[in-house]
């Protein structure tokens, strides 16, 4: 007869490899990398960007202008926050490598996991519609390429209204992966079972023994 203990290990196991055949089947293992940076402006606006492209087939340097086929860029999630942290603004900019903005600038350095040149990204050209440019000064300037990043808010068609500024460089970081996040997940789901087992196990009282003696 197999112990309780064996049992409900071998049961821990079963689920614990059922979880990890459910989330590989869900999610893209291949060769996709992802990437967030955050930006966050002197007045206390501040933006929030998650981007990949395929790393297998992606060259060190990623440049991308306009609307249409991206040359590296999978997909690029955009949103700005006003200083209570409140949203104002999101766009998926670029989907299956194709972006929806005429004004699209994005340059980024894959092994220094630095932006750098022109960067021009936001929710479109229409009225109310928010975008982040260090291309475009005030007044509806454009210049080369500066240190200093500009968000606005178009009010008018002819109008950008400034929301805030900084010179902060802006530096990716990687999204965790999906394998480290798995393992994480398993471990500490190992952990949580195999202490309740353990409970289970030796918190068990131990049968009584009754001895009968002969006169």
């Amino acid at each position: 007869m197999k112990s309780f203990f064996t049992l409900k290990t071998a049961q821990i196991a079963l689920s614990l490899a059922l979880c990890a055949t459910s989330i590989i089947a869900s999610t893209n293992l291949a060769q996709a990398t992802d990437l967030t940076f955050n930006w966050k402006g002197d007045a206390g606006y501040s933006a929030s960007f998650e981007f990949s492209y395929d790393q297998t087939t992606t060259p060190a340097i990623i440049s991308e202008s306009g609307a249409g086929a991206t040359k590296a860029l999978q997909s690029l999630n955009v949103s700005f926050f006003n200083p209570s942290q409140e949203l104002i603004a999101t766009k998926n900019e670029v989907v299956n490598g194709v972006s929806s903005n005429q004004f699209f600038e994005f340059n980024f350095d894959t092994t220094t996991g630095n932006l750098f040149g022109a960067i021009d990204v936001g929710t479109g050209s229409g009225i109310g519609d928010v975008f982040l440019s260090n291309v475009e000064a005030p007044g509806r300037i454009f210049i080369s390429p500066g240190a200093t990043s500009y968000l606005y808010q178009n009010i008018t068609a002819d109008y950008s209204q400034l929301l805030d500024s900084s010179p902060n460089q802006i530096k990716a970081s990687a999204v965790p992966e999906p394998t480290t996040v798995l393992a994480t997940l398993l471990e500490g789901m190992l952990g949580i079972a195999l202490s309740s087992n353990k409970i289970a196990f030796f918190s068990r009282k131990p049968k009584k023994i009754y001895r009968t003696y002969r006169a």
